[in-house]
């Protein structure tokens, strides 16, 4: 037995725990500064003080910027998907699902606006990074096996019609949902649109109506 009762395993479950929570500290801090400041302008400094914790011990888990920036990246989708697993598409009717889909995507962008400007900055890097991520097909296509089963049991219910495909699907979701959020301030300037929580709601409500409908019009993939 270890001093004060803690056996070795009990110690080492503490120091995986702390690891975790610390690398958790990191990514989120490292979101925070990429998406605010892109990639050439975030500090790993920042990036530390942010995580409470010092400089080297962050390249100890990281390496440099650039493997940080990865991580990052990665994380933002590992986040995503998470966050889609915990609606349960399969226990809802395929009606439902498109619906709660639209609802989550929509308010995952509004609450999390680090994960819309970490896509832009990585865009504007023409995707360096990203397929540098050797687990990222994996990581995405948890969500395209789940909506594929939701179309499916739409078709067989009569209740869809259109043969569409997952990824058009969600594509089609992901742009209803991404543009009033990513372009909302010069919105708000040019057109008086309406950011507020309860509108951005709204819109979601109309994007499953329109995803709905066109799924039920008759189509074939693409």
């Amino acid at each position: 037995m270890a001093r004060g009762g803690k056996t070795a395993a009990t110690k080492t479950r503490r120091g995986v725990r702390d690891a975790e929570a610390s690398r958790a500290a990191i990514l989120q801090a490292a979101l925070d500064e990429f998406s605010s400041v892109g990639y050439d302008g975030a500090r790993v400094d920042r990036i530390a003080a942010e995580a409470g914790l010092s400089k080297p011990m962050l390249y100890g888990y990281f390496g440099d910027k650039d493997e940080l920036y990865k991580a990052a990246l990665r994380e933002a989708y590992v986040q995503i998907r998470a966050g889609e697993e915990q609606l349960h598409l399969e226990e809802l009717t395929p009606e439902e699902a498109i619906g709660a889909l639209v609802m989550f995507t929509m308010t995952h962008f509004r609450t999390r606006p680090w994960f819309i400007t970490m896509l832009n900055t990585e865009n504007l890097r023409h995707g360096s990074s990203v397929s540098a991520i050797g687990d990222r097909r994996e990581i995405q296509s948890k969500l395209l096996v789940k909506l594929s089963d939701v179309l499916e049991r739409g078709r067989k219910d009569g209740v869809f019609v259109r043969q569409a495909k997952p990824l058009d699907v969600y594509m089609l979701i992901a742009s209803l949902c991404y543009f009033p959020v990513s372009n909302r301030f010069t919105l708000a300037e040019v057109f008086g649109f309406d950011g507020s929580e309860e509108n951005l709601n709204a819109h979601a409500h109309r994007a499953t109506e329109a995803v709905i409908c066109w799924l039920k019009q008759k189509g074939e993939a693409t």
